[in-house]
Order: structure tokens, then sequence, then C-alpha cells
């Protein structure tokens, strides 16, 4: 609810505004953003250009939500599923079978699911192309200039890629959406969140 959601907010504000203390960090690029107002309290190889990998399904996620109905349903096609690398994160999807676009997306956020990926973009869009235009100018809409995705999984290509400065960009958009909090919330509770 309207309620929790805020409380969410709250909690991170809070978080993010409290002294910050960085031991031992390991990452090679970094952006710790206050997500309700979009200041970097802390970076490191902010606009270094790196392989996303599976945080590439956090603006899957987003750009889902922002244009279908989590209540929709998605039939599984085979030649999207089959498309899909063997020996990567699957969830076992099988062709012709029925779930909404809310699953599909509990997939591709809790089990990193790239046959769940690839069949919410070929739903919400048509094509896994069309889809990652989509991805692609939602980023740039949320000032991103350094990141090119060319599929909604985060499966290596030389041509996907991104910056931590522009997925903190991204996550605050995805945070900032009541759908994507309500989604984490419920599956994970919010003293998680």
């Amino acid at each position: 609810d309207a309620q929790t959601v805020g409380l969410v907010h709250q909690r991170h504000q809070l978080l993010l505004g409290a002294e910050i203390r960085i031991d031992g960090l390991v990452g090679e690029g970094i952006v710790l953003m206050d997500a309700a107002s979009g200041s970097i309290l802390y970076s490191k190889n902010a606009d270094t250009v790196f392989y996303p990998a599976s945080i590439t399904k956090i603006l899957t996620t987003l750009v889902a939500i922002e244009n279908a109905s989590l209540n929709e349903e998605i039939t599984c096609n085979a030649e999207t599923l089959y498309a899909i690398e063997q020996g990567s994160s699957r969830v076992g999807l099988e062709a012709g079978e029925i779930l909404t676009v809310e699953e599909a997306l509990y997939f591709v956020m809790l089990q990193s699911g790239n046959d769940a990926a690839a069949v919410v973009a070929e739903h919400v869009a048509g094509s896994i192309d069309n889809f990652v235009k989509m991805m692609n100018d939602k980023a740039k809409s949320l000032g991103c200039v350094n990141s090119q995705f060319k599929n909604p999984h985060g499966l290596p290509d030389e041509e996907h890629f991104t910056t931590a400065r522009d997925m903190a960009l991204i996550t605050q958009a995805a945070v900032q959406n009541p759908d994507f909090i309500k989604e984490a919330i419920e599956r994970f509770g919010a003293e998680h969140i």
C-alpha cells in the first residue's frame, strides 16, 4: 500500500543520508546515490564502462512494469525459450506454459531467470529487438549517456554495457516506481528493502 511504500522510501533516505564509511570496498565501479534526491554520496569509476550482466534485469523489470499490466498472461514461446544460452540462469519455463507478467517478473528478479526475461520482453514489445529498443529509450530518458543494452537478461554481448552512474539512475527510477517497490515488498518484506 502507499503507506508502506512511503515508509520504504523514508528508510532509504535515512540510510543513504547517514555518514558513509566504506572500508575494504571491492567493486570496480560504484555509485552510492540518495534515491530521493539523486545526490551522489560516493563514487568510484562512475563513468567507466562495464558489462552489467544480470543487473540488466532491473531495467527489464522497470520497462515491463511501465508497459504491461501485472495480471496479463504470457504464453511462453518455444523459439524464444530455445534461443536462451544453455547453462545460463534459467527457471525452466516450458513452451506453451502460461504465467502472468507478475509471476514472470518474480522469476526475472528473484531467480535471475534469463528465460523469464526473454518471454517478458517478447510479450511486452512483440519481439526481443523491440523490447531492447524500449530499454535503450528508457535509459536515455533517465539521463543515461554511457549505456547500450542488447538483450533483456544480461547474457554476454560486446555491445551490451553500462556504467555505475547509469545503473544508479536506472535503479533510482526503479525504486521510485510504486509497482517495482510493491513487488519487492511482497516478496522480501519491507524490513529487507
